[in-house]
């Protein structure tokens, strides 16, 4: 899709951005950032002129507008006791602009938004925004309220297909930003790379300030089958050096990047791609002339994180506010009148906590039909149970409620495959007990039920694995069982998340039989491991149905970030549960929940 050189001069020009260039005003980006205090009047006594602005920041918003959790049902909370939504994060906005003037402030985001709740859901696949005279997209209507002025493209933003990100980003007031996300054929920009913003000072000349958008290279892996042959994505460092010379000759006197990346310099995917996941530090690092980074995507909280340029050896102040809208960054800019032109002498950022803003009511009033309609789908009957099921238990038992979600994505893998190369080889899944309290109730099974299953928003892949692999992945889940002797009573409270692993990091394995002997010491406590009743071979080859997050190296298992990936989809798990329930209509654990795994001591079982 070839640049929109309307959309793209449009918006910024709507937005009061002259993307003129300044004839003669190209300056050395080095020569920025340096504040050495002399006056403009040489000595005479004259103040110097000084101007300070700020700029606020979201990031990794994942569909949140209320301060409201779809699959409980119920407000938000945490054991931090966070709020989330933009209704709130719109408060902490209004009270910055009054403080700083509103003319002194600028707002935008760094991608990820409109993915992660059952309202953000609703309005890609049930009520989609792409549907003729469709909705406006929830999180567009409150951004455009709050008035942002650039948002980044997040790797989500892509889940839903390039046509809803298209209507998406014709709802917004506000370019949508990724200048490493380019037209596979041109190679040009796909999307607006930048935008800038003029700042009116009270000495006459404006601030202009240049905020480049990059997103995360990623996407190339985790959403291939909507960007394949469509977009490619290089590295935000080569894009990032490109583009901030260009900036500053344009006469841009801060520049701020907005990336969805992290700071940790590390990737998820190990060599699949040659571009950094997380490259918002080297970014700083190794491209003169940036001011701020606004980072995102790894959900973190970073107040305050300043890092060094190699080459010029000024600080970058970077900063994450935490995701789903609980934290505002806000960076504050110092800028001093030096040889004729706006130097900034100061730079520095916080985060201001969202659970001390009440809602702003323009959101909530502007919205409340939609978060109507989402509460009343959630709560909608897709089948019903033959019996209750809970995961009450489910990390010391072989449940049939995790059961559940390994036959779905069994089943799911199975279809993928058919037909191929590897349609013949068994399929095993793996899944943890992601919430002690999930239950399916004997009756009427809902959305809410079913999604509740899986509160992440994880996706689903396929890796090939033998079996010597397999026993390994095993045994590094095992080691979240507190070792615990053969007479030794066994207290529940006790006996699970050794060296503090969540219990998200213990996975149990379906398609195979296994004992896990807590009385061994970590990595020797798989007995018995067999596939069909014999002895697994350990160079037999298997599909492994895993989340996207395991096999991107969450939670650190063995063997599987490295396997062959044979499918991948960017369907979330739990709406792949809530259809198979919907077409099977009803929930029978008797036809699919079997004890696979057991916890014993010296062969005889713990329950």
């Amino acid at each position: 899709m070839p640049l929109n050189r309307r959309t793209f001069l449009g918006t910024s020009a709507a937005a009061g951005a002259g993307v003129a260039i300044v004839g003669g005003g190209a300056v050395p980006a080095e020569a920025h950032g340096h504040g050495h205090g002399h006056g403009h009047g040489h000595g005479h006594g004259r103040p110097q002129k000084r101007y300070s602005f700020t700029v606020m920041g979201t990031t990794d918003l994942h569909g949140n507008v209320f301060n409201w959790d779809y699959f409980t049902d119920q407000e938000f909370d945490d054991k931090d006791h966070n709020d989330v939504g933009l209704a709130k994060i719109s408060t902490l906005v209004e009270q910055v602009r009054r403080e700083k003037g509103r003319h002194n402030t600028l707002m935008i985001d760094a991608g990820d938004t409109i993915q992660g709740t059952q309202l953000s859901y609703y309005y890609a696949k049930i009520d989609p925004i792409t549907a003729k005279r469709g909705p406006v997209h929830p999180m567009a209507q409150a951004m455009n309220v709050i008035g942002y002025d650039a948002a980044a493209l997040g790797n989500h933003e892509f889940n839903y297909g390039i046509p809803v990100l298209r209507r998406f980003e014709e709802q917004c007031d506000f370019p949508l930003l990724g200048a490493n996300a380019l037209d596979a054929k041109t190679l040009k920009p796909a999307f607006a790379p930048y935008v800038i913003k003029k700042l009116r000072t009270p000495h006459g000349r404006d601030v202009k300030v240049a905020i480049l958008g990059l997103t995360n290279p990623g996407i190339a892996i985790w959403d291939k089958v909507n960007v394949g042959g469509k977009m490619v994505f290089p590295g935000l460092e080569e894009q990032a050096a490109k583009f901030v010379p260009r900036l500053r000759s344009m006469g841009a006197d801060v520049v701020i990047v907005s990336a969805h990346s992290g700071n940790s310099g590390t990737s998820s995917y190990g060599d699949q791609i040659p571009y950094v996941e997380n490259a918002a530090g080297l970014v700083a690092e190794q491209v003169p002339g940036i001011d701020a980074i606004l980072v995102g995507h790894a959900h973190l909280e970073i107040p305050e994180y300043f890092v060094e340029n190699k080459e010029t050896g000024k600080k970058v102040v970077l900063s994450e506010p935490l995701k789903w809208g609980q934290r505002l960054t806000l960076f504050d800019f110092d800028l001093v009148w030096e040889k004729g032109r706006w130097v900034v002498e100061k730079a520095g950022s916080q985060v201001l906590n969202s659970n001390t803003a009440a809602e702003d009511k323009r959101i909530t009033r502007l919205l409340a039909d939609e978060h109507k309609k989402v509460v009343a789908y959630v709560n909608q009957v897709i089948g019903t149970s033959t019996a209750a099921m809970t995961t009450a238990e489910a990390a010391w038992k072989d449940e049939p409620i995790i059961d559940l979600i390994n036959v779905v994505q069994a089943e799911t893998v199975k279809e993928a495959l058919a037909g191929g190369e590897y349609a013949s080889l068994p399929v095993l899944s793996q899944a943890s007990c992601f919430s002690r309290t999930a239950q399916i109730p004997a009756g009427d099974v809902t959305i809410k039920d079913a999604a509740g299953l899986y509160p992440f928003e994880n996706t689903l892949e396929a890796r090939l694995v033998t079996g010597a692999q397999v026993k390994d992945y095993l045994e590094f889940s095992a080691r979240y069982y507190v070792q615990t002797a053969a007479g030794a009573p066994v207290d529940t409270a006790k006996l699970t998340n050794a060296d503090n692993t969540p219990d998200y990091n213990y996975d149990a394995v379906s398609g195979l039989t296994y004992e896990i002997d807590i009385a061994k010491p970590n990595g020797s406590r798989i007995v018995g491991l067999s596939f069909q009743g014999k002895a697994i071979d350990p160079a037999a080859q298997f599909v492994l149905a895993v989340n996207n997050y395991r096999a991107s190296g969450g939670g650190n298992f063995p063997h599987v970030p490295g396997a062959k990936q044979l499918w991948a989809n960017s369907e979330e798990i739990r709406n792949t549960i809530i259809a198979w329930v919907q077409a099977k209509g009803s929930v029978d654990g008797a036809q699919f929940a079997s004890v696979d795994w057991r916890l014993t001591r010296d062969g005889t079982p713990v329950f």
